[in-house]
């Protein structure tokens, strides 16, 4: 006679699958993907390696499911951030534009790991979709401007791109591990300046 799960196997299974995603998160957030092993996240998660694989079909997967939720998440808070704005495309992107920053030094290491660590193809495909996010966000808020008038008559798609890589970039002398503790005295300076130039690429004044 065939095995049938139960509902409570499953829920177990679910549980043990769900605490081997944390504890890779975790280990992500501490020490980057490069030392998200799968030994240590079997380790971490109180199960044996084998245990891991058969929840997921390979290291590439399971660091994959992680940038997603991580980045997923993190691109939620922001999108959110900005939706509760309601309608001025000043201010949503100005909420972007401190979001983003304020969460990225906040959670340095993620923040690393997520926009910059070289990871493997998997991951990278992940993080290829990240961008697409933020990009398509940042258009909507800039075609938005620009048709109220707060923004240059400027080609969306392509000023949307130049401004989210211009936000992500210019964060990364902050956002490196090897840098202890941060390289600017001022947090808060770094992100207005970020704020001024994307403003006036686009013709406008930073909101205060």
């Amino acid at each position: 006679m065939a095995y049938r799960p139960t509902a409570a196997t499953r829920r177990s299974a679910e549980a043990k699958r769900a605490s081997i995603l944390a504890t890779a998160r975790r280990i992500v957030a501490d020490s980057g993907f490069s030392g998200a092993t799968v030994a240590a996240i079997a380790e971490g998660s109180g199960v044996s390696v084998g245990s891991v694989y058969s929840y997921f079909d390979n290291r590439e997967a399971l660091l994959a499911e992680v940038f997603r939720d991580a980045a997923g998440y993190e691109f939620d808070q922001v999108r959110r951030a900005v939706e509760a704005v309601g309608g001025d495309p000043g201010r949503e992107l100005g909420t972007l534009i401190d979001v983003f920053a304020d969460r990225a030094l906040r959670g340095r290491r993620l923040a690393w790991s997520l926009l910059f660590e070289p990871v493997i193809p998997t991951v990278e495909a992940e993080r290829l979709h990240l961008r697409q996010s933020y990009r398509e966000l940042g258009e909507r808020i800039i075609a938005d401007g620009v048709a109220a008038g707060v923004f240059v008559d400027q080609d969306a798609p392509v000023v949307a791109s130049a401004v989210m890589g211009a936000i992500s970039d210019a964060l990364v002398g902050a956002l490196d591990p090897d840098t202890a503790p941060l390289p600017h005295s001022d947090p808060a300076e770094l992100v207005a300046t970020i704020r001024r130039f994307c403003f006036l690429a686009l013709g406008a004044t930073a909101p205060v």
